[in-house]
């Protein structure tokens, strides 16, 4: 499993959000934006072979979107050029989407956020908590019970294999707490240890130690892999079904997989460790096979038109195109600062430091708690993902945006995808 740890290692550069510029003149009209910034960025990015391909795509209010694709889906001179259409592992942009889903069940009052999970997976009604995280597993009964709110704020006291370090980690791996696939190389591994349902997933989860107390700490986690649990308990459905049927479907997100079907794998972006070195070829990759049980944490891939227009049902307080998904107030909700009020939020602070603003954390997205010169403004949400992809909604600007690359290595371009964006529209 070294190879799963490495490519945790690499993953927790993608964790924290990006510093998101703000306009400080009136937005242009979205039909006559320049976007001579975004533009020149992904010409020059591919012309110096850091990625072969880049697609980004932004949107005022109800306007059509404006793409700015550059480059192709992967090195070989004969793949397809990126565009709207091309299909990327969006990772841990996976976890908005799955929080979105759980505030469809809030709304409909069949989840509640300060209701305990046991409720809907009784594994977890007594939880224990290590005394010493680095020395062993000894420990003690948890303080409080793990709830709703703290599954989508990372707040649950769960770990990661990409964060958790000592004794808990073996324990994780040795019982297949992977909910991720990489490529078909790794996947036999990984999958031989990994639990075959979410239901055995979430059971197996609920057997091990916290590393802190319920709403003591934000600690980045597979809580949102869990959630998927309660909402399929909740929703009456499998998880993933409930996502395609009360998200995907009524926006008629079409390019959104769980699986790629083989007619799609002529779409789909190879991701790379490093520039010229595939991790996950797009012909072989690992995700034209079903994985183990749907991933709420990392397990989706998109295109960009499709991701954009999840975003603009955000944007737009939960409508789109004559679909309802939520009530604006639900959206609203889902956007602010969900953490309990006396959480430990050192660690999110830490990751998020280059953002220059305070962050808070919504329904499986980090939330700005406060404009920033030459940042974002308040209440921006959104998240990114381990292959260097990310997206977000500034609700004072009416401005969504998905960018999308596939590759490990690049972990700045988020932030500078970001930067040309904002300089576009203050010109």
């Amino acid at each position: 499993m070294r190879s799963w740890r490495l490519f945790g290692s690499v993953a927790l550069l993608a964790l924290a959000s990006p510093a998101w510029p703000q306009a400080s003149v009136p937005l242009p009209s979205a039909s006559t934006r320049a976007q001579a910034a975004t533009t020149e960025l992904a010409r020059r990015v591919v012309a110096e072979a850091k990625v072969p391909g880049v697609v980004i795509v932004t949107g005022i209010g109800n306007a059509l979107p404006q793409t700015v694709a550059q480059g192709r889906i992967a090195d070989e001179a004969t793949a397809p050029a990126a565009s709207a259409d091309s299909l990327w592992r969006v990772y841990s942009m996976t976890k908005p989407i799955t929080g979105i889903a759980a505030m469809i069940l809030v709304e409909e009052g069949k989840l509640k956020l300060d209701q305990p999970i046991s409720d809907f997976i009784p594994a977890f009604k007594d939880m224990k908590v290590l005394v010493d995280p680095a020395k062993d597993l000894t420990s003690r009964p948890a303080a409080r019970a793990i709830t709703v709110r703290n599954l989508l704020t990372h707040t649950a006291g769960l770990g990661y294999t990409i964060v958790t370090k000592g004794p808990l980690l073996d324990e994780y791996t040795r019982l297949g707490i992977n909910p991720a696939q990489v490529n078909a190389l790794m996947e036999p591994g990984m999958r031989a240890a990994r639990p075959a349902s979410l239901e055995e997933f979430a059971n197996r989860v609920a057997g091990l130690p916290l590393i802190a107390d319920p709403g003591a700490k934000w600690s980045y986690s597979i809580g949102l892999d869990v959630l998927g649990r309660v909402i399929e308990v909740a929703g009456g459905m499998p998880f993933d079904q409930f996502v395609n049927t009360r998200i995907f479907a009524p926006l008629r997100m079409q390019a959104s997989w769980w699986t790629v079907p083989q007619d799609k794998a002529r779409l789909l972006a190879t991701n790379y460790m490093a520039p010229k070195l595939a991790a996950d070829p797009g012909a072989t990759s690992v995700w034209l096979q079903p994985p183990s049980f749907p991933y709420g944490g990392a397990g989706l891939v998109m295109s960009a038109r499709d991701y954009d227009r999840f975003l603009h049902m955000l944007a737009n307080g939960g409508e789109l195109d004559g679909a309802r998904i939520l009530k604006p107030e639900t959206v609203k909700l889902a956007m602010s600062d969900l953490l309990p009020p006396s959480v430990d939020r050192s660690t999110l602070a830490h990751m998020t430091a280059d953002s220059g603003a305070p962050m808070g954390f919504g329904a499986g997205g980090s939330v700005y708690l406060a404009d920033k010169a030459g940042g974002p403004s308040k209440g921006t949400f959104g998240w990114a993902g381990a292959a260097g992809s990310i997206g977000w909604v500034d609700p004072v600007r009416k401005l969504r945006a998905t960018v999308m690359i596939n590759s490990f290595a690049e972990q700045g371009f988020k932030r500078e995808a970001s930067q040309a964006i904002y300089a576009d529209l203050a010109r």
